[in-house]
């Protein structure tokens, strides 16, 4: 897998990927923490909010940029979105309002719903083989994970010397980081694009996922996948500091949990998407994600502070979470990237990236809400319930391929279990079916 990074011009966005993520890891822990200090029990509500914002911009800004993005210059546009995001990072120590954390937060995600699409479509580019990009698709799966596990460990060794105002300065830097590291890039050029080129583009990609079958699943996958991160992310700082009345340096150790699982689960997959095909192994995540939304509502009806058991299973449910999730958003770029044609393939990028966090736009303040208002088993179980449903409608968009045909048969020919007067999984042999009856003539 490591194999792709001799490509240079991947090898430095990658990199770029993997330190922009983990400052944004910091931001992450420090944004709840600054959350709790602002509203108090009131902080899921705020956090949701917060993170609703983020998702307006994504489903706003990514659709406008993902149609032009292939007539501006790479750099310049990723460059600039990282100088943005830097800059507003380090604004936030300064937030005393929690509207002016929403400004913020607007500003710093539609920076991001320009820079992400834009690196997405161009790493098929770099890596034109499917082999490689398979890899570098786990790879930036890793790269998540990383921001999952190492940034709440970061965190909390940060957190025993400073307060979590220093912490969005770390963000920062992973930003700065990121552009210089862009820069050194060798990228493709850019294409020109007329307006109605571009707009033309935006609603294929739009189109793409109204019209194949995958992608209208992949959708639904998503809003599973959602459901789930919406939980962990808005709803740790309340698990940790609320439910199970534990130190601030236990939140990112939660957080990590989650970012375990995920990389567990990343390292196996490109041999495992070798021999599985991509359906069986997200519609198996999207399953895995019920079942640990069951758990995690017997473990919130159990009760509140006291027994390590409840802070061990909180560790173990977020592991399956992030487990759970990788299993589905990993595959995704593949299906993506044969679903569309290569003229076509940022805006579908975009579109997806639109449309997924559409989903979080939806499950975020769900999640902070509920809990806040509710309680968290109301909260666990409306999203475990989006979860089940979500799953059950990417297996009914998806169908399953047809069996492959037996050795000696010609490519379309009918499976024999399938044939005129037998049901699928029974045979015939010596002029009876396998269970006794004599068959038809």
């Amino acid at each position: 897998m490591l194999a792709v990074l001799r490509n240079r011009s991947y090898r430095h966005l990658f990199a770029a990927q993997v330190v922009a993520l983990v400052g944004t890891g910091l931001a992450t822990v420090a944004l709840g923490l600054l959350a709790y200090d602002l509203a108090g029990p009131d902080a899921g509500s705020v956090l949701g909010t917060a993170l609703a914002i983020k998702m307006a911009a994504y489903v706003t800004i990514a659709p406008a940029v993902g149609a032009l993005a292939d007539g501006l210059p790479r750099k310049a546009l990723m460059l600039s979105a990282d100088l943005t995001r830097a800059g507003v990072a380090l604004l936030l120590p300064f937030v005393d309002q929690v509207w002016q954390v929403y400004v913020l937060v607007f500003v710093l995600q539609s920076a991001s719903a320009a820079f992400t699409p834009a690196f997405q479509a161009v790493v098929p580019e770099v890596l034109p083989e499917e082999r490689d990009y398979t890899r570098a698709l786990s790879m930036s799966r890793l790269a998540y994970d990383l921001e999952s596990l190492f940034s709440p460990a970061l965190a909390a060794v940060l957190l025993s010397v400073i307060t979590y105002d220093g912490l969005f300065t770390g963000t920062a830097l992973g930003f700065l980081a990121s552009a210089a590291l862009v820069v050194s890039a060798v990228l493709p050029p850019a294409r020109r694009v007329r307006a109605g080129d571009a707009r033309a583009r935006a609603a294929a990609g739009t189109r793409l996922f109204r019209t194949v079958p995958a992608l209208r699943a992949l959708l639904a996958l998503d809003l599973a996948v959602a459901a789930a991160s919406a939980t962990v992310t808005v709803n740790t700082v309340v698990y940790v500091r609320g439910f199970l009345d534990l130190p601030t340096g236990a939140v990112p150790l939660a957080l990590g949990a989650y970012g375990a699982g995920s990389m567990a689960v990343a390292l196996v997959l490109p041999r495992l998407l070798d021999r599985v095909p991509d359906r069986t192994v997200m519609v198996r995540g999207a399953a895995l994600l019920v079942v640990v939304f069951a758990a995690l509502g017997a473990l919130t009806g159990s009760g509140g502070a006291g027994g390590d058991w409840r802070w061990a299973a909180l560790l173990a449910l977020w592991a399956a979470f992030g487990a759970a999730c990788a299993m589905v958003l990993t595959p995704t770029g593949r299906l993506i990237r044969r679903a569309a044609p290569a003229e076509a393939r940022t805006a579908a990028f975009a579109a997806h990236f639109s449309l997924s966090h559409g989903c979080w736009l939806l499950t975020y303040p769900l999640a902070g809400l509920l809990g806040a208002t509710a309680g968290l088993g109301w909260a666990v179980a409306a999203l475990g319930s989006i979860t089940l449903g979500a799953a059950l409608a990417a297996v009914r968009l998806w169908p399953a391929p047809p069996p492959p045909p037996l050795p000696g048969l010609p490519a379309g020919h009918p499976h024999p279990a399938r044939g005129r007067g037998v049901r699928p999984g029974r045979r015939r042999r010596h002029g009876t079916l396998t269970d006794g009856a004599r068959a038809r003539p």
